[in-house]
């Protein structure tokens, strides 16, 4: 098989974790506890390929890419990178996307800081670039473009940009432009070497193409944009977009159709769809996930699921119309499971942060609310059967001890709540400082204890949650090696009890400042 383009990326994004998407987070860590190779083989296994080297899954974004060249008429295809060295002698272009080209996102930036060690993400990525098979690729004169959310990264590595022949970076929405991009070098004319998509040129719904490859664990956007608009993520600067149940069912068909027999509905917040501003509307909601029963019952699909939620939505939600038990007694009641997982934000558990950072995140209801907020969607997920993996963000503009004081009060108001809590450091997205402001931080006294309650929350919840979470006796190898690996970490988290008050005092003499390598 001949292509002229190439889609790729490293292992630790070409992979479906096992069909367990929350696995995935491991590829933020180095391998700690256990060999690298078995918690790659935890966390990101080598998909099932034909013999081109197509994978049966990819990721989503990957997918969307391949649909627009597809769909231009390009010989494109997404490619495992094993197979990578069967195209590179005749192909035009590799193009790569990623989540987390360096490791200077969250979580990883904090497992980089606290562990001082690469997380695999990373260490997978540069493998990747200094491949034969790459370096074979630019000898010839092929081209290199990157995307992706990662994008930004590119501009702090301008050594690794040169060394490794980058072409051209494509930060933003990329359906639209990558079709000229790509008509560029089928035409040998020169590619520009960094391409900002404003909200303004994102393509409209009719210009989202529909995947004609299966997705990860069958993730289907659904939506596109945040209107909360918080200071600290990117997304809100996107334009909002409903993308059309007519579009869902054809990505639906899709997946199914290559024997994905998950729905996973994604976007920054499922329960807004088809809302009114932030006020979540019953009759799209369960139009959405009346059209995921219908593959059920039809023995097309065995479960449902959701990939992000915000907190004051699944509050309004249910007081004003128990929106999410009807929902979730649709899902219990017509599929075999019986709960369902997500991501979350709590980020502060400070009003007055919350206040100036992200007033919107807890509307309809003040700022100054945000903590009582928090614990009432938690308990509305508990009564639910909704594992929320949730996030805590230090580090955060104008944080002050005290506010990390009300983050650890939350915290534990939410001890008796199944949930995982998840500790990251503030990456200012959006708006990109130099390389000093951007990527070092210190780890302060009052954030080593932020982390601490974090860690024994989620080791009180961790095994149960494996429990629940890996109960497919196929997945028993799995589910051994993460018991293996939280073992570990309670026997080290003994070991440290005794060590807190003294890793708080060197906190507060900068010893744990991260300053990552580019």
């Amino acid at each position: 098989m001949k292509l002229d383009f190439v889609i790729t990326v490293d292992r630790t994004l070409m992979t479906n974790h096992h069909g367990r998407e929350f696995l995935g987070f491991m590829t933020t860590s180095p391998a700690v506890g256990l060999p690298e190779f078995l918690w790659m083989w935890i966390c990101a296994p080598k998909p099932k390929c034909d013999k081109f080297g197509r994978p049966v899954e990819a990721p989503y974004g990957l997918r969307k890419i391949e649909a627009a060249l597809v769909g231009a008429g390009f010989k494109a295809a997404i490619i495992d990178p094993d197979y990578l060295d069967k195209y590179v002698d005749d192909c035009l272009a590799v193009l790569i996307g990623h989540h987390d080209f360096f490791a200077f996102c969250a979580p990883s930036n904090v497992w980089w800081a606290v562990t001082k060690r690469e997380p695999v993400n990373r260490k997978y990525f540069m493998k990747l670039m200094e491949s034969p098979a790459m370096r074979r690729l630019k000898k010839r004169g092929g081209k290199i473009v990157v995307g992706g959310p990662a994008a930004w990264q590119w501009l702090h590595v301008e050594d690794l940009w040169e060394r490794w022949g980058v072409d051209c970076v494509i930060d933003g929405e990329a359906e639209k432009v990558i079709v000229d991009i790509a008509q560029k070098i089928i035409e040998g004319e020169p590619l520009p070497k960094y391409i900002y998509v404003s909200p303004r040129d994102s393509p409209s719904i009719d210009e989202i193409p529909t995947i004609v490859g299966a997705s990860v664990n069958g993730l289907i956007e659904i939506m596109r944009g945040c209107p909360r608009g918080c200071k600290f993520c990117s997304v809100t600067l996107r334009p909002l977009r409903f993308i059309p149940l007519s579009k869902i069912e054809e990505e639906i068909k899709v997946n199914v159709g290559a024997g994905v027999r998950h729905i996973l509905y994604h976007s920054e917040d499922v329960l807004l769809y088809g809302a009114d501003g932030i006020k979540p509307r019953e009759e799209p909601l369960m139009k959405l996930h009346k059209l995921a029963i219908k593959f059920v019952k039809e023995g097309k699909a065995e479960s449902i699921g959701w990939s992000h939620v915000a907190l004051s939505t699944v509050v309004y939600a249910e007081r004003e119309g128990k929106l999410v038990s009807k929902i979730t007694q649709l899902i219990y009641s017509e599929t075999d499971q019986d709960w369902i997982g997500v991501q979350t934000g709590i980020e502060t558990g400070s009003p007055r942060l919350s206040k100036i950072i992200m007033p919107g995140k807890s509307a309809p209801y003040p700022p100054e609310k945000w903590s009582e907020i928090v614990e009432e969607a938690f308990a509305i997920m508990a009564e639910n059967r909704i594992v929320p993996a949730a996030t805590i963000i230090l580090n955060l503009p104008e944080e002050t001890p005290e506010d990390c004081m009300k983050t650890l009060e939350l915290i534990d108001r939410l001890r008796d709540y199944p949930s995982l809590i998840v500790p990251m450091y503030f990456v200012p997205m959006g708006v990109l400082k130099s390389k000093e402001e951007l990527l070092k931080f210190r780890i302060k006294p009052e954030h080593v204890e932020v982390m601490w309650k974090c860690l024994e929350h989620s080791l009180k919840w961790a095994p149960k949650l494996t429990d629940l979470y890996l109960k497919d006796p196929a997945l028993y190898p799995v589910k051994l090696g993460i018991k293996l690996f939280l073992k570990f970490i309670e026997w080290k988290k003994k070991g440290l009890e005794r060590k807190v008050k003294e890793y708080i005092m060197r906190a507060a003499e900068g010893v744990f400042e991260h300053r990552p390598k580019s």
